[in-house]
């Protein structure tokens, strides 16, 4: 491509809309499956369940320690589908483009998004491009959806939940809601701290054939605290948590102690939370232990008789963990 930022053009699905398609995200999306001359693609797939989902995403800056927009959409899309024990294997991809974004930070983006499919092994099919007039956008959106395959045996959700089930997260709460702050520099705080941005499926691999599975679910928007909230309310059941066994970075508590932000609410993009039999638990742990980087993983709490989410403090008391109301940190995921 000549040009050296979007324009309205890049969008009217002339010349300069088809040198966007082809030159850029054809150029690092390549794959067989991919033709950008149709609006539709027929994908095979096993005779299994077919499963399917949809996200959208916007984050300020587009660009952070650990990861992009790019990657975050990958991975987005596919841990949703990682979590309902699939195994994903496509992705379509819109774009919205800001008319002034930078076509080398576009291409940055896009370059960030085909390496994290690939490494997962899912292939972008299909996709469209937008381009909106200045001051109407944050830069970029994207809009995925993605489709995968699970086995009939695995059964998983809310439905599954019992009293004495024990929950589990795969590693440390709040990174990438930290990260993306930091990114910012509004508050003059500095550091090194990266996204934990990643995709979950070895994760959700590890687990799928265990006994006593229950659900998993990746603490996205709205954290930890959240998905607690949402198994308490699908299972009329309560959920008791212990503040010493729950995974948080010494510099992820530090800045929430200075600005006042509680790292149970903060999002994750690379994390999974699990609720299994209590027998399986300590084998579940074990098995994400086993697992690179999975060190911080852990058993923080169980599924009692109630409706509260409760969190069990270090000092011997109890606090009631609020549903969410107000978005902590906008636009991060």
């Amino acid at each position: 491509m000549q040009d050296s930022h979007i324009s309205l053009a890049h969008g009217n699905g002339g010349r300069y809309m088809r040198e966007l398609i082809n030159e850029l995200f054809a150029k690092h999306l390549n794959n067989k499956q991919l033709d950008t001359s149709l609006d539709a693609v027929t994908l095979p797939w096993p005779h299994e369940l077919l499963v399917f989902t949809t996200d959208g995403f916007s984050v300020q800056p587009l660009e952070f320690a650990g990861g992009s927009i790019g990657s975050l959409a990958v991975h987005g899309t596919t841990n949703d589908l990682a979590v309902a024990g699939a195994t994903p294997l496509y992705l379509s991809l819109n774009a919205f483009i800001e008319e002034g974004l930078s076509i080398e930070v576009l291409e940055r983006i896009i370059i960030d998004l085909a390496e994290a499919a690939q490494k997962i092994g899912v292939a972008v099919v299909a996709g469209d491009t937008k381009v909106v007039p200045r001051g109407q956008g944050g830069g970029l959106y994207l809009a995925t959806t993605g489709l995968g395959v699970k086995t009939r045996a695995l059964s998983l959700g809310f439905d599954q939940i019992q009293a004495g089930d024990q929950l589990l997260v795969s590693g440390s709460v709040g990174d990438h809601g930290i990260c993306v702050l930091l990114a910012r520099e509004q508050f003059g705080l500095q550091g090194d701290l990266a996204s934990d941005c990643a995709s979950v499926l070895p994760l959700t691999q590890a687990l799928g054939s265990l006994r006593g599975l229950r659900f998993m679910r990746d603490p996205t928007r709205g954290g930890l605290a959240t998905v607690c909230h949402e198994i308490s309310h699908a299972t009329r059941l309560g959920i008791r948590l212990q503040q010493s066994a729950i995974p948080i970075k010494p510099p992820v508590q530090a800045v929430c102690d200075m600005l006042g932000y509680d790292p149970l609410y903060l999002a994750c993009e690379g994390r999974v939370v699990a609720v299994v039999a209590a027998d399986v638990a300590e084998q579940a742990l074990a098995l994400w232990q086993a697992l690179p980087h999975g060190d911080a993983a852990a058993i923080i709490g169980e599924v009692v008789c109630g409706s509260c989410v409760v969190l069990q403090t270090e000092l011997g008391g109890e606090r009631i963990l609020e549903e969410l109301e107000d978005e902590p940190l906008p636009r991060i995921c």
